[in-house]
């Protein structure tokens, strides 16, 4: 699935957030959005996530060229971790299992993936653990098995390692390389450091005052 964003729009109370944004983004690789804390990189994502109308511009998703129509199932195929993640008074197996049990999927499915997407994120010693007694980063990870069950076909992160610890941030990031290399996901990230766009690899988009410097 490819994302195209056309010259974005997007002001709060008379401040402009971003501004005349626009880039094609390629199926199964990561970008990074470079740039200081204020400089649109998370409203871009917003926007791009359909969790915002931009004020102009286009945000368009194809499929084997075919323009694919906003709502539900377009939905599906995409999702946004947030900085922080919030997890609910459940267990991390609970938690991570939610986007699943409101789609309706039956028991046994559920369990099933559930199982494989902990483990994936190092995670499976503390599913029956409340999420609340979790760390700051081990909560980071729970937040991304719970955007990588649904199998989205693009997953946006804002700053997923802003207010975790080196060690976990490592961890995050052996887990971003593992979704793009093993699942084929596309990986839309925003970070301001420098260091990790580099170990990330991939294109790096830089932004400043709510435009891409390109």
């Amino acid at each position: 699935m490819k994302l195209s964003a056309l010259n974005l729009w997007k002001t709060y109370n008379g401040n402009t957030a971003v501004k005349n944004c626009s880039y094609s983004f390629e199926p199964r690789k990561i970008y990074t959005l470079m740039g200081p804390n204020g400089c649109g990189k998370s409203t871009f994502l917003r926007l791009c996530a359909l969790l915002e109308e931009p004020d102009a511009g286009g945000i368009n998703y194809f499929s084997d060229n075919n323009a694919l129509k906003k709502g539900v199932e377009l939905r599906r195929k995409i999702t946004l971790v947030l900085p922080k993640v919030g997890v609910f008074n459940a267990t991390v197996f609970k938690n991570a299992a939610y986007g699943l049990k409101i789609r309706g999927m039956r028991k046994k499915d559920i369990e099933e993936k559930v199982e494989k997407i902990l483990e994936f994120v190092g995670l499976t010693d503390k599913k029956r653990h409340n999420a609340l007694t979790l760390s700051s980063g081990e909560a980071q990870r729970l937040g991304i098995a719970r955007a990588l069950v649904i199998e989205p076909e693009i997953i946006f992160l804002d700053e997923p390692t802003a207010s975790i610890d080196e060690k976990n941030t490592g961890i995050v990031e052996e887990i971003i390389l593992k979704i793009n290399k093993q699942k084929g996901t596309a990986i839309i990230m925003a970070t301001h450091d420098v260091s990790q766009a580099e170990r990330l690899g991939g294109n790096i988009l830089l932004m400043r005052e709510g435009s891409f410097l390109i």
